[in-house]
Order: structure tokens, then sequence, then C-alpha cells
């Protein structure tokens, strides 16, 4: 019960429920006061500008935020009054229909907030047919109130930024350190859950795809945010957590272990690791509770539970030494070692997190220049030229576009001639569930169906037992604030609440509430069947047609930031910025790798052709960017040794099998070749620096200097880790190299000849 009642709490304090509680307030007030003055036939107007356009006021920069909700007014008040204009003639109207459906969803080539803004644009064009205005000055008095309703819900919109200016950047911090708590405990399981990895490395594309997202937003929210005047201390303290949380889902991936490499070092001992996993678990749940006191605001748990794990885990090092024995335990030692280093570090980050919560004023400061901070800012091209490129059945969106179009005219053309009542509830669930891909399209539908069927009981049920004006006007509001909330947590509840407000707005201009709930069942089916029919077989777009260019991507950004580590080694403090920028762009496009993956999941198992092997070129994508990451983060917080020619070498075949592996999915021919008995002498002679320190100290031991100096052991972690990890990335390379010739013999060619 405590739990739940905890959950509610985040829930109501969540910037999800502030967005529906603002939308319900720019709503009710113009409602309110156009009654109370005697001119109430004008509020439904000024509803619908303030509802068309609220979608797009979503978190990130301020100036891109009015942009896109003065972009949306406009576009609302010309497409209603195109509809409008052109409702009493059927010819024409099915032509607008047309050209508005098509060129407003090509908006979405444009990014995220541009596609919401699309969505406001469509969403105006069905609610256009519900409005009756027959004369012109009818039609412009209404558009000028709509685009009053659009200007007020902007205000509405800053009065709430103002009085919880931080509260959205707050949601996105929390929710970014609840995801990287649940990965951290994911990625603890992957250690001794032999029979389960290949279903736990599934799980950890989602969530780092889902942290990508998070931190993509934050960094236009945060990096964007900076006056001329400086940030101010709370503005320091939201992006030294958001600083720490990055380095902390970098850390977790930079130990993407060589599993096998683990299963045969330790065999039976795995107990030794059971204490590094179960420090893993601790620092995931507190990472947990901390985004859940960013939103509650309350005392920060103690710490003595977290330095008494890592003290654990430290004993277990010498314990499993003790019980193995030198030289035979130095290799597993080395792991440990390695491990717990990382494990420091990641909780070196989380009391970082802990002391900014704490409001230490001694914590440290970030000091970012803004030359350097823009470079990590993924800025969105909004020139022309970006339309013109998509206007190709090559391009998802220009699909997607000509598919919700021919949805669009089919759905109003079958509800006109079949008379049904509401065909706008046809069109409204068509641009609701359509997306441009086939799987999320149906997982929609099937959420949009249960949902509506769902609210259609409750409502009924409501309806049997009061037909109270007042009860009706409560439920209508307070279902449209919920509703709103739970639209990206839970879309299946957001649509049963959806028809629980729709259905008591109706209820309130139509007596019969059942007929209401008949036809809004009725229309929500139909046009869920339409769009789910049209996504299969308009210009389908299947994800597998489209990784081409993902996977090729996700090559090249991994090659970058191989031959960036490699300067990195170098010389870290001149070329760590380079460096911190490569790891940015590897660690996006192996997120949309694994978005693509995900998305292939979910088309029909006939559309997903060689699964198997897409799994395993974006499993080996993403473990070979976790083995770099390990090497530069090693480089980087310990001082190493002149990188050694030997390395240098296996870095440029490493990085031909790379370039090697582009071509074969370009479906192009490459000479670049790098001799193997140069290859193969460079990994002998890297395996042999190490055996050669190995062999050092255990002469050492055997004269009685049991005890290790740290500098001795930091050289030993070197050449292990080096030694191992380039053997490692070689042959993952090599593999990945013989995967994508694979992948251009099955699936390109299948392609050639369809």
């Amino acid at each position: 019960m405590k739990e739940k009642l905890k959950h509610l709490e985040l829930f109501l304090k969540s910037s999800d429920f502030n967005r529906g509680i603002r939308i319900g307030v720019a709503i009710a007030i113009p409602f309110a006061l156009l009654y109370f003055l005697g001119y109430f036939e004008y509020a439904p107007a000024i509803a619908v500008g303030t509802f068309l356009n609220s979608p797009s006021d979503i978190p990130g920069s301020i100036k891109r935020k009015v942009n896109a909700i003065l972009i949306s007014i406009l576009l609302s008040m010309v497409i209603t009054a195109a509809i409008l204009f052109a409702k009493p003639f059927l010819v024409v109207l099915i032509l607008v229909i047309t050209i508005i459906s098509f060129i407003v969803s090509l908006l979405s080539v444009y990014g995220f907030r541009a596609s919401l803004v699309s969505f406001s644009g469509l969403l105006a064009m069905i609610i256009a047919f519900a409005i009756q205005k027959q004369t012109t000055q009818e039609i412009l008095v209404h558009l000028g109130l709509m685009t009053l309703g659009g200007l007020w819900y902007l205000v509405v919109s800053y009065v709430f930024q103002k009085l919880a200016p931080k509260k959205d950047q707050n949601q996105l911090l929390s929710d970014s350190l609840l995801l990287i708590g649940d990965y951290l405990k994911l990625r603890a399981k992957l250690l001794t859950k032999k029979t389960k990895r290949d279903e736990l490395l599934k799980k950890t594309f989602v969530l780092q795809n889902q942290i990508n997202e998070k931190h993509e937003t934050l960094r236009e929210a945060l990096l964007t945010a900076r006056k001329r005047s400086g940030r101010s201390r709370y503005e320091e303290k939201q992006l030294l957590i958001f600083v720490s949380s990055i380095k902390i889902f970098e850390l977790i991936e930079a130990k993407h272990l060589d599993y096998k490499m683990i299963d045969s070092i330790f065999g039976e001992r795995k107990s030794f690791l059971k204490a590094s996993k179960k420090l893993n678990k601790i620092m995931g749940n507190h990472l947990i509770v901390l985004s859940e006191l960013l939103i509650q605001n309350e005392k920060i748990p103690n710490k003595d539970v977290l330095l008494k794990a890592l003290s654990k885990t430290k004993e277990s090092i010498n314990q499993y030494v003790e019980s193995v024995q030198l030289p035979e335990a130095r290799e597993g030692a080395l792991v440990l070692q390695n491990l717990y280093d990382y494990q420091e570090q990641l909780l070196e980050e989380i009391r970082v997190i802990r002391r900014v919560m704490a409001n230490v004023h001694d914590a440290s400061k970030i000091s970012l220049k803004r030359e350097s901070s823009n470079q990590f800012l993924t800025l969105q091209e909004y020139r022309f030229n970006v339309l013109l490129q998509n206007l190709s059945l090559k391009s998802t969106i220009f699909r997607h576009s000509l598919r919700l179009t021919f949805a669009l005219v089919f759905g109003y053309l079958f509800g006109y001639f079949l008379e049904i009542q509401n065909t706008y509830w046809i069109l409204l669930t068509i641009i609701v569930i359509m997306r441009p891909s086939y799987g999320l399209t149906r997982l929609r539908t099937k959420d949009r169906i249960i949902g509506t069927l769902i609210g259609a009981a409750i409502a009924l049920s409501i309806v049997s037992i009061t037909q109270n004006i007042v009860v009706y006007s409560i439920l209508a509001f307070s279902s449209l604030i919920f509703a709103v909330s739970l639209l990206q947590q839970n879309y299946k509840s957001a649509a049963a609440l959806v028809t629980i407000s729709i259905v008591f707005v109706y209820s309130l201009m139509n007596p019969d509430a059942y007929e209401v709930i008949q036809y809004r069942v009725l229309d929500t089916i139909i046009g869920a069947i339409v769009a789910i029919v049209t996504n299969y077989l308009i210009l389908p777009t299947w994800e597998i047609d489209n990784q081409k260019q993902i996977l090729v991507n996700a090559l090249k950004m991994n090659k970058n930031y191989l031959l960036a580590t490699q300067e990195l080694y170098k010389n870290p403090n001149i070329n760590k910025l380079h460096y911190n920028l490569a790891r940015k762009e590897v660690f996006l496009a192996i997120s949309n790798l694994n978005a693509s993956f995900q998305r292939l999941t979910q088309d029909p198992k006939s559309k997903q052709k060689e699964f198997e092997l897409v799994y395993e070129i974006v499993t080996i994508n993403q473990t070979m960017v976790s083995a770099i990451a390990s090497i530069g983060n090693f480089i980087i917080n310990h001082k190493t040794t002149p990188a050694s020619k030997e390395f240098d070498i296996l870095i440029d075949k490493i990085s031909n099998s790379l370039q090697l592996a582009c071509t074969n999915l370009q479906a192009k021919t490459s000479n670049a070749k790098v001799a193997e008995e140069i290859v193969e002498k460079a990994e002998n002679k890297l395996l042999n620096a190490y055996q050669k320190l190995s062999n050092l100290r255990d002469e050492s031991i055997k004269k009685g200097n049991t005890e290790i100096d740290q500098k001795t052991l930091h050289a030993l972690q070197e050449a292990y880790l080096i030694s191992n990890h380039m053997v490692w990335l070689k042959s993952l390379s090599e593999s990945l190299k013989k995967a994508t010739n694979k992948y251009k013999k099955t699936i390109l060619e299948n392609q050639l000849t369809h």
C-alpha cells in the first residue's frame, strides 16, 4: 500500500500531470469566465484553439517551444479555414483533405517537435468537420476565437513555466536516473545469468535507446538555457546531475564484458562475482531512489550501504586470490580489479549527485565553454532542402504521408457515403494510430481498441447509475486531465480516459448517452481497421528495408570512435574533447540501431528477414562500442604508458575490418588490406608484454614481495586490458565483417531481385 501511495505521489508531482493540469486550466478558465459574462457561446471555439495548440508544448528549449506553438496556431487557423470553406463542395473538400494530409504529415521530417506541430494541423482538420459554421462572418469569428485560444494557451504555458521553471528538467533528470538505475541492475544480471544473456541483452537495447532520448532532450533543455549573465545556482545543480548521469551511463557502457571470457576464467567460481553483482544492484536501486527524490524533495538516504557493498567487492578480490592462489589467480584478479575500479568510479559519480541534491556548497562546479557545449547539441535542420530530399519513395516519412493521406480520404468517403453520424471520429482514430512503422501502428491499434472498450464500459456503467449534468461535467474535465497526463506513459489507459471524456462531453449536448457510446466504439473500430490495413497494404515500410543506412552509420561512428580512442591514448589532454564528441555520436548511432531492431521485432514474422543475422550484427556493434569505451575510460582515469606501435597496427586492422563491413552493406568492393603476418606479430607482442609483466610479478612474489604497489598494479591492468581488448576487438570486427558479408548476399541481393 505504501509503495502504491508513493507511485501516486510521484505521478501527481510529475511534469506529465502538470501538463494535464496546464491544459485543463487553459480550457476551464475561458469556459468559466465567458459563462459568467454571458458569452458562453464563444467558449467552445477558444477551447478548441487551446487544445489544438498544446501538443507541441514539450520539454526543451523555451525559444523552440514558443516558435512551435506560434507555428501551430497559424497552421491550425489556415487548415480550419480551408476545411470550413470547402465543406459544401465534396470534390473540393476531398482535394483539400488530400493536400492538407500529405503536406502537413510531411512536416515530420523536421524532427519530433515538428511532428507534434504536424499532429496539431491534422487534428485541426478533423475537428473542423465537427464545427458547424455556414457564413464567412461566422467562420472568421470562429478562426479569431481559435487564434485567441492558442495565444491564451501560450500565456498559460508561460505562467506555469514561471511558477515551476525547472519542473520539466527535473522530470527528465528523474526519468534518466530511473532508467540508468534499471540499466545498471540489468547489467548486473548479465555477469552470472549465462542462459538468459540473449534475452537480457535485448532488454538493454530498449533501455539504451530510452536513456539516449532523455539525454538528447536534456542537452537541448540545459545547454541552450544558458543566459549571458551565466547560469543560476539551480541550473548549475541540474547540469551537474545531468553530466554525472551521462558519465554513469558511459561507465556502464564501458563495462560490456567479454562474458565468454568471464565464464571461462571463473567457471564454477562465479560466487566471487556475487559481490560485484550485488554492488551494481545496490547502486541501481540507489539511483532509482535518487530519481524519486528529485520529484519528492525528501531526505537523501544514508550512503553507508553503498560504501559497505564497495568494501565487500574489494574483499572478494583478496578472497579470490587466497582461494585460487597466484599465478593462476592473476587473470581473474585483474578482471575483478578492473570491475572494482569501474564500480568505484560509478559510486563516485553517484556521490556527486548525492552532494548536489543535498545542496553541498563545495560540490564541484561545471564549467563548459559555449563553443564546447554547443558541439554536444544535436541540431535539427529546418532548411527547405530537407523537405525536398524526402520527396522520394525511399523516405519513410514520404511513404507514411502517402499512406496517411489515402487512409484519411478513404475514411472520410466511407463515413460520408454510409452516412455515419460522426465521420471525424474515424479520421481522429486514424491520425492517432497510424505511425510510419507497421509494428507500432499495430500496437497502438490494439491499445486504442482495448482502451476505447474499457472507457466505453466505464462510461456506460456511470450513465446507467446517473444522468446528472454536474457529474458528467466533472468526469469529462477530470478524465481529460488524466488522459493527457498518461498519454506518454500508458496509451491504453489514456485511450480509455479520452473515451470517457468524449462520451460525457457529447452527453452534455446529446441526452442519449448510449447512442454516443455506441458510435464512439463503432467509429474507433472502423478507424483502427482502416489504419492497420492501409499500413500493411499501401506502400508498406518494413524495418528491414530501412536498416542498411542505420547499420552503415553505426559502423562509421564505431570506426570514428575507435580512431578517436587511438588519438586519446597518444595525448589524453589534447584529444579528450574530440574523443567525447565521437563517443556521443557513436552512442546515438547505436541507440538508433537498437531502436531499429526493436521496430523489426514488431513487424510480422514474415517480414523479419534474417532476424538472427541482424541481431548478431546489432549485438557485435554494441559489444565493440563497449570494448572501445572500456579502453577510453581506462586511459582517462589512469596514467598510462605511451601507445605502442603494436597497438596502432591492431587499430588499423580493426578499422579496416569496420570499413570492409561498411562496403559490404553498401554493396561496394574494397581492396584495402592489412598484412595479416604483421597483425599477428603485433597481437602476439601485446599479449607477450602482459605475460612479461606477469612473469616479473611472479618473480617478485617468490622473493617475498607479496604486497603489490600501485604502479605495478596499474601497469598490469593496462597491459592486460589493452592486450585482451585489442585481440577481442579484432575478433569482433572480423565477425562483423563476415556477418555483413552474409547480410549483403542475403538481404541486399533479395532486394535487387524484387
